[in-house]
């Protein structure tokens, strides 16, 4: 992709695509342009953009795309079909061989949920809010809607707005709802003083929690997923009834009516009702698979769950087997993380066969017993288990990663079941499009910009709405309000930089470690940084051209 300039004057006259095969000139489009004519690379060119635009593409794409007859030459090299969702990927260096014991979280890590749990999470809920807070009945016709929210979002409390913020604290345009509908870009400005910039001091503590009264709230778990469709529907009802409101009680109200779901109990007795389909039944296969590999292998297993015993329990033995306990020598119920990892009060308690406290002291951990609370100072006096030789895996970034890594030294391994479908997105041909164009775009722009006249500057008007155009429709291949949980536009988001931070590996199931010798070793891969030479063909448009001038530097390509 090249800017054609004009012989005698040197200003950017057309928009051209080329492709080179076998060292050749293959297809050469040229946009129209109001001096395309005097471009002299355009002699033998192939038609113009034609009228009709496809639906999925910008104009000029549609334009190539109708022209080019294998879009494969579009594409880099081996630019699809590289991802698959039975990958782990490192964010650090990882050698298996150093790690000698393996710990586990168990919701959404040992054991993965399937879809119809939200749904009766939000059911149950939403009942709540009606009966117990005095809610309008009306509020009953909204029923789940299961794609509408992702990880990683955002709440303001005060505003009622659910929106997908950046690694550097910026909110995506376009991404910010009210209720279910999306709020204006101008009136997201004017909600935040004129800028899209959310201040650290407005964000929510390290782990989530709202600190210093209602600011933002992150929602960094997947059991939040419903939490978050209720907020928008209750914002919904009362926006569109013209019902004054206050957005603060109403999140406290949807938070508490979320939590007595958990807290009474109805999420572990639906599971428990009906294992065989609240429970994905391929993926109990491979943990029981993924355990006995690592016991055969020597190593030692310990688990560490917030949940009660008799829910794990009978997870567990529908998973593994009635002798599951055999695989562990640690087995710890009713953790209270994440203040399991940063207090030293709660002593650990002993189970008894009916699942009641003991009253002893506990000196040593004994394999085949369960224990309740305690914290992980006690834990680690009574293991000796330190520093790099173990690895936690778990779900929730704060709760079950982020001390483990900061203050101890584990490795942690993050599970994050949305990769599967994420990788499946990242891998078809129509993203691979829409990205080598956008990027090739944004290269054409930083080089044009170097041309201060009147033509110039239009050309870089209608590029840079193509380029817009561009980020939403890659952005609605993930999830059409909000977009893939790892990007905002070309950043990572908050969420996909606290994954970097406080996982050295992360899976989109713990069934991918089958896929890995126990001595394997996980590199990270180098990308390179702003100031660094790139050498990868991906990377050569923006790359290699960020200095506008300077072509000594063109052998770099």
């Amino acid at each position: 992709v090249c800017v054609c300039v004009c012989v005698e004057t040197g200003i950017p006259t057309c928009r051209v695509v080329e492709q080179v095969r076998g060292g050749k000139m293959g297809v050469h489009v040229c946009c129209p342009s109001a001096a395309w004519s005097n471009c002299p690379r355009t002699e033998g060119a192939g038609p113009l953009c034609p009228a009709e635009v496809g639906q999925c593409c910008t104009p000029l794409l549609a334009g190539v795309l109708a022209t080019v007859s294998d879009t494969d030459y579009l594409i880099p090299p081996g630019a699809c079909n590289l991802l698959n969702s039975s990958t782990i990927y490192a964010n650090n260096e990882v050698n298996l061989a150093e790690v000698d014991i393996y710990g586990f979280d168990y919701d959404y890590t040992l054991a993965l949920y399937s879809n119809a749990l939200n749904t009766m999470i939000y059911n149950t809920a939403r009942s709540f809010l009606i009966e117990h807070f005095k809610y309008p009945e009306e509020i009953s016709k909204y029923d789940y809607i299961p794609n509408f929210a992702a990880r990683g979002l955002h709440y303001d409390i005060q505003k009622g707005l659910l929106m997908k913020i950046d690694a550097f604290h910026y909110i995506q345009p376009g991404t910010v709802y009210r209720g279910l509908s999306p709020v204006p870009d101008e009136e997201v400005l004017e909600f935040f003083g004129g800028t899209y910039h959310v201040p650290l001091q407005q964000d929510s503590g390290f782990y989530g929690k709202v600190r210093m009264g209602p600011k933002v709230k992150q929602f960094m778990d997947i059991f939040s997923i419903p939490e978050m469709t209720l907020l928008a529907v209750a914002n919904d009802f009362f926006i569109t009834n013209d019902i004054e409101y206050d957005p603060v009680h109403l999140f406290k109200d949807v938070s508490e009516a979320i939590g007595m779901v958990h807290l009474k109990g109805y999420m572990y007795k639906w599971v428990m009702q009906d294992l065989g389909e609240k429970l994905i039944s391929s993926h109990c296969d491979e943990t029981e698979a993924v355990l006995n590999r690592l016991v055969n292998q020597g190593k030692k297993l310990f688990l560490i769950t917030n949940s009660p015993f008799s829910f794990v329990d009978k997870g567990m033995i529908h998973m593994v087997g009635k002798n599951w306990r055999d695989f562990f020598d640690v087995i710890i119920v009713g953790a209270d993380k994440p203040h399991f990892f940063t207090d030293c009060i709660k002593p650990f308690r002993l189970l008894d066969g009916n699942g009641d406290l003991r009253w002893e002291k506990i000196k040593n951990f004994e394999k085949g017993k369960i224990y309740k609370q305690g914290n992980l100072f006690d834990f680690l006096r009574l293991t000796g288990w330190r520093g790099s030789k173990v690895l936690y895996f778990g779900d929730h970034l704060y709760s079950d990663l982020a001390d483990l890594m900061l203050r101890h030294g584990w490795r942690t391994a993050a599970i994050v079941p949305e990769l599967e479908q994420e990788t499946k997105v990242v891998s078809t041909d129509r993203y691979a499009l829409n990205l080598t164009w956008l990027q090739a775009l944004t290269g054409l722009m930083e080089r044009l910009q170097t041309h201060r006249d009147q033509d110039s500057k239009q050309v870089f008007q209608e590029w840079q709405k193509e380029r817009e155009e561009l980020r939403v429709m890659t952005k609605n291949l993930f999830n059409p309000q909000f977009g893939s949980i790892f990007r905002t536009c070309h950043n990572p988001t908050y969420f996909s930089r606290r994954l970097c931070r406080f996982s050295d590996i992360y899976m989109a199931s713990l069934s991918c470690l089958l896929n890995y010798d126990v001595l394997h070793t996980f590199f990270p891969r180098r990308t390179p940084l702003q100031h660094e030479a790139p050498l990868w063909m991906d990377q050569l448009c923006t790359g290699c051209i960020k200095t506008p001038f300077l072509e000594e530097m063109s052998h770099i390509r």
